[in-house]
């Protein structure tokens, strides 16, 4: 599929996807808001604009608490598709209020700054150690060895997932977020559809399991909240595990390897990072900004809007350009330049408004806990083979980062 001819921004060029920030300034340039035939989406790619539509309640992850499909004018995904559907769709990520609300309001308990604090020590021994055998093998993968087993593992602990049963975890995630990705292919669907089927079943006898014998993880505290006003039902508890697993490693073993990556390109910041380690949270954020893990978010418009002029109607879909927005000079000074001691940095990695991640304080110990026993343990650490880029837009990664200690 290609992009109309007079716009650089094509999501299924090698070119683009290698470095989309040159077509993002030509968006920019052509005005506020552009129709992309391709996928039939508005693409906003200002950071004004995003940030203020991501708190726009006209705008909605989903339509179906107000419309069916047919009066909001889209059809209905075919019936195979169904078990993605299901699970995706009752996880709050794709809810709107009341039950966005109600979903939120009980896992944010688990989240709450007192209880992220407490798991600092188990993020910064995990990363300890995997850092540590990654030294004592003279190298590696930095995704498959550090970036992936960290916050994999962590999630995977606060939901009380055994170890024994974490392997499939990252593989079930990896299947379901391809249909995140523009027009994904029928074989992506299938493999998305296989996945939601096996995580599924999994969680339900985890939390079969739970009823019958509660611990202190976040399964069970979601099955004993009494509250009639917040129980949830089976079903939203599967989709709020899977969601849970699936954001909260997905943007850190991205921004982990994009970080490395970026650093690896940048060896004058590397070398200003490695003489102070005091840089590491302005260098998180900075990282974050300079090549953000989600590219893209969608929303519906289930009210009628204007943005510049432009009338976009109800049932439209809108696609904010995360990776723009960051590199918008209206916000950065220098947006093209990597600056780890960067203070005024407002970006918008972890989205905002009512969707705004909840696991982002976690995200930001598991980076800096990473990249800190890197800088330590591995101060020689260099790039050993040059990367590949996975063939995804929305979710911007790499297929590995092959390092070695130099």
């Amino acid at each position: 599929m290609a992009a109309p001819s007079d716009l650089a921004f094509d999501p299924w060029d090698p070119a683009f996807l290698a470095d989309p920030y040159p077509a993002y300034a030509e968006l920019r340039e052509r005005g506020r808001v552009r129709y992309f035939e391709p996928t039939n989406q508005w693409l906003v790619a200002h950071h004004a604009d995003v940030s203020a539509l991501l708190r726009d309640r006209r705008l909605g992850r989903t339509y179906l608490h107000r419309f069916s499909h047919e009066e909001f004018g889209r059809t209905p995904p075919p019936p195979e598709h169904e078990p993605f559907h299901t699970l995706n769709d009752h996880g709050m990520l794709d809810l709107e209020p009341p039950d966005h609300t109600r979903i939120r309001r009980l896992v944010s308990k688990a989240f709450t700054p007192r209880t992220v604090e407490r798991l600092k020590p188990y993020v910064h021994k995990l990363a300890d150690d995997l850092v540590t055998r990654l030294v004592d093998a003279g190298g590696g993968d930095l995704l498959r060895d550090v970036a992936e087993p960290l916050p994999v593992a962590v999630i995977a602990e606060m939901l009380g997932i055994p170890e024994s049963d974490r392997a499939p975890l990252r593989p079930w995630s990896a299947d379901i977020c391809g249909m995140y990705e523009l027009n994904p292919s029928g074989d992506a669907a299938a493999r998305a559809v296989r996945a939601s089927l096996e995580f599924s079943e999994y969680l339900r006898e985890l939390i079969a399991e739970r009823r019958k014998n509660p611990g202190d993880d976040l399964v069970s505290g979601l099955i004993a909240a009494h509250d009639e006003d917040d129980r949830l039902t089976e079903q939203e508890m599967i989709s709020t595990c899977v969601l849970l697993l699936n954001a909260g490693h997905e943007a850190t073993v991205n921004s982990t390897v994009n970080g490395w990556w970026a650093l690896f390109r940048h060896p004058d910041q590397l070398a200003a990072l490695r003489a102070d380690h005091s840089l590491v949270p302005t260098a998180v954020e900075e990282l974050m900004r300079y090549d953000t893990p989600l590219q893209l978010f969608e929303r519906w418009v289930l009210d009628e809007i204007e943005i510049d002029g432009q009338v976009i109607p109800r049932g439209a879909e809108i696609a904010m350009l995360f990776g723009s927005a960051s590199h918008d000079p209206a916000v950065f000074t220098d947006p093209s330049r990597l600056d780890l001691a960067r203070r005024d940095n407002p970006h918008i990695s972890f989205s905002a408004g009512i969707h705004y991640c909840i696991g982002a304080p976690l995200a930001r110990i598991e980076l800096a806990a990473s990249m800190t026993a890197l800088l330590e343990r591995a101060p020689t650490l260099r790039l050993a083979a040059e990367p590949v880029r996975k063939p995804n837009f929305v979710i911007r990664g790499l297929e590995g980062l092959a390092v070695d200690l130099g």
